[in-house]
């Protein structure tokens, strides 16, 4: 097994010369550094880990604590972005268990220390994934311990934290808009649970839309749920039975999907009995041809990456609002009036 004074020996460079292109100093001539990389690779070394960070004082790992189920459409992506960014960095990923119930979303906090498990961990930073905003002092700790942090779908800033997300209230205003387009004024929402953010946010700007057009979010249309195929399903049977229904659906993918099974199931079809638009673009919807407002998931955890360096890396950072984008497809049919 290569040494760094093997490495050194091959590039005729001095040990502390790899050490700096190691640690990814910018006093290294471009040409020097590439030639050490190129000889480092060929010969297989990668630097021990404690060396390394007894040199930089870092242990170039990344804390993830993720609330939820992993096994998620929306957080598999997510995930992607984070592991091949940090993997860029020279960084590995580490995920955290949480304390859990049965139900997705519905996160204690209580008989957890965010801040503990970090240190004793050693990470240089974390990454906040899949949390509500339902007590959301439980984060306080967190930020006042200027542990470099990022949160993603949680608006919480610090000294050393930040955040990313998707404009979700913009989102909601063009998939409503595009049903009012169509002709439709009767639409259900079937959106997640009440203290997520994303839910706020989507619902802020269905009724911006709604109260654009002279509508109002008929309580016995809207649902929050937890983002699952069942959840979906079950509320759209509660639908069907209603005399007066409505001739559209919007909300999460994973739910609206659960819904189009649900009319499908009851002998509807999709779009030409009933209309719906999703949000989030996931996988599954290519396959349900759903219209659907997309958020870039991978680009997501990638930006969320790279916002967690900058704070790592004492720069100027800023929160994050990722642009969203409607991707048109067949679930949706104009309704003559």
């Amino acid at each position: 097994m290569a040494t760094i004074n093997d490495i050194a020996k091959l590039a005729n460079v001095s040990k502390s010369t790899v050490s700096r292109v190691i640690n990814n100093y910018p006093d290294v001539n471009e040409k020097t550094k590439q030639k050490i990389i190129k000889i480092m690779q060929e010969n297989n070394y990668w630097p021990n880990t404690m060396a390394r960070s007894l040199s930089t004082n870092k242990s170039y790992t990344i804390g993830m604590f993720v609330p939820t189920n992993l096994n998620n459409f929306f957080f598999r992506e997510v995930i992607q972005g984070i592991e091949y960014t940090l993997g860029k960095h020279g960084y590995d990923l580490l995920y955290f268990t949480h304390q859990k119930t049965m139900r997705f979303y519905m996160d204690t906090g209580i008989k957890f220390n965010f801040v503990e498990k970090s240190s004793d961990k050693n990470v240089d930073g974390i990454i906040m994934l899949g949390f509500n905003m339902k007590n959301i002092a439980r984060f306080n700790k967190l930020i006042k311990s200027k542990i470099p942090t990022v949160f993603i779908d949680v608006k919480l800033t610090g000294e050393r934290a930040s955040y990313i997300i998707s404009d979700n209230e913009k989102g909601a205003i063009k998939a409503v808009e595009y049903l009012i387009s169509l002709g439709h004024q009767k639409i259900g929402l079937l959106l997640g649970p009440e203290e997520v953010k994303p839910t706020q946010d989507r619902l802020s700007g269905c009724k911006k839309v709604f109260e654009k057009y002279g509508l109002q979010v008929k309580t016995d249309w809207l649902y929050h749920t937890e983002y699952t195929l069942e959840d979906g399903y079950k509320s759209m049977k509660e639908i069907l039975t209603m005399t007066d229904r409505p001739t559209a659906i919007f909300g999460e993918d994973m739910m609206v999907i659960g819904a189009i099974r649900a009319a499908r199931d009851a002998g509807l079809s999709v779009p030409e009995d009933i209309s719906f638009v999703g949000f989030d673009n996931i996988e599954l919807s290519y396959h349900y041809n759903l219209t659907s407002v997309n958020q870039d998931q991978y680009k997501m955890g990638e930006k969320a990456s790279e916002l967690l360096m900058k704070i790592i890396n004492e720069e100027e950072f800023n929160p994050i609002v990722l642009p969203v984008n409607f991707v048109e497809r067949t679930s949706c049919r104009y309704l003559r009036n």
